[in-house]
């Protein structure tokens, strides 16, 4: 062998050793993930997306490190499907209702008095997942798991006898369907998104909104606030999310891990909330508030109400949305 070809032969196998040298550290270097939500970190919401983290990393021994961040932290709640979308987050916990405005089956778990219990979500969820998986897949987002809430109420510092005693208050809205709500019943709606509640109370720039026993705690309503209507509109949920990109970047066995954890955290937080419903009403309760099913005159101004939010969702989501509903009630 002459020697420049020994040489170029060194040179060549030298490079190529020092190439998997540094390779070798970034093929086992631990990925580190953001997944913002919006509800403060003692929410069940928020547990449920911390204890998901922590079985993705003992799941891959450390390889993917998940850091929740709550209480809208991170990303506003209106923010985070697009940081999700767009690689600013890998993954992302959302109230899938907000956005209804680009595509209507983000609102099917709003549409009122059509799932108002548990068991019927649960079967409005079979219904409508496919539509939900094949709408997010389109925008670069693949769904993981999705949570409940418990059944929305309203909460008011007055007596509701009817529900023409709602006109004029200052209503608080958080998606399509409560401010639509509110524009029906002579409220005046102002969008407000969880982490801004509290304030919003207390400084009265709003003094009414519908939502859980959860999201009245969390944001101390009785603080402001003296009564609550357990009306059981309808039953909102969150969403979990990853970035199609960043997930189909990982090897098969983490990937595996991710969707294994997400299964356990959407058994574990339906299971959750079924649990803390009544604990949340106890907890306004002790609390001071007034806690009280809907007069027949009130459920049933709700009710007249909730036909023309449904025949409005109808009207947009179409056919697709007709046949999500028709195989829903088949269930």
């Amino acid at each position: 062998m002459k020697r420049s070809d020994f040489i170029k032969g060194m040179l060549v196998a030298g490079t190529a050793a020092a190439t998997l040298t540094l390779a070798a550290p970034a093929a086992f270097a631990q990925a580190k993930w953001n997944l913002p939500a919006a509800y403060p970190a003692d929410n069940p919401h928020s547990e449920n997306l911390a204890t998901f983290a922590k079985e993705v990393e003992a799941a891959t021994s450390g390889k993917l490190s998940i850091t929740v961040h709550a209480n809208a932290s991170l990303f506003k709640a209106p923010e985070i499907k697009r940081a999700v979308q767009t690689g600013q987050a890998q993954m992302g916990e959302v109230l899938i209702s907000l956005h209804e405005n680009e595509d209507p089956v983000f609102g099917i778990d709003v549409v009122p008095f059509l799932a108002t219990s548990f068991a019927e979500s649960k079967k409005l969820y079979a219904a409508s997942k496919a539509a939900v998986e094949k709408k997010l897949d389109s925008q670069g987002i693949k769904l993981l798991f999705m949570v409940p809430w418990a059944p929305q109420g309203v909460y008011t510092k007055k007596e509701l006898s009817t529900i023409e005693d709602m006109k004029g208050l200052k209503w608080r809205a958080y998606n399509v369907g409560t401010t639509r709500l509110g524009e029906l019943l002579g409220m005046q709606a102002v969008t407000i998104q969880a982490a801004e509640l509290p304030q919003a109370l207390a400084t009265g720039v709003v003094n009414s909104f519908m939502s859980s026993g959860g999201t009245g705690y969390d944001s101390k309503a009785w603080e402001t606030l003296t009564h609550f209507y357990d009306v059981q509109a309808w039953i909102p949920k969150n969403a979990t999310f990853v970035n199609k990109a960043a997930f189909a970047a990982l090897d098969k066995p983490t990937q595996d891990a991710i969707l294994k954890a997400s299964a356990d955290a959407e058994a574990r937080g339906w299971k959750l909330w079924e649990e803390k419903t009544n604990w949340y009403l106890d907890q306004l309760k002790a609390k001071g508030m007034k806690v009280q099913a809907p007069s027949p005159a009130l459920k049933d101004g709700f009710k007249k109400a909730g036909e023309t939010l449904t025949a409005d969702w109808l009207k947009k989501a179409g056919a697709d949305g007709q046949a999500i509903v028709d195989a829903y009630k088949k269930i």
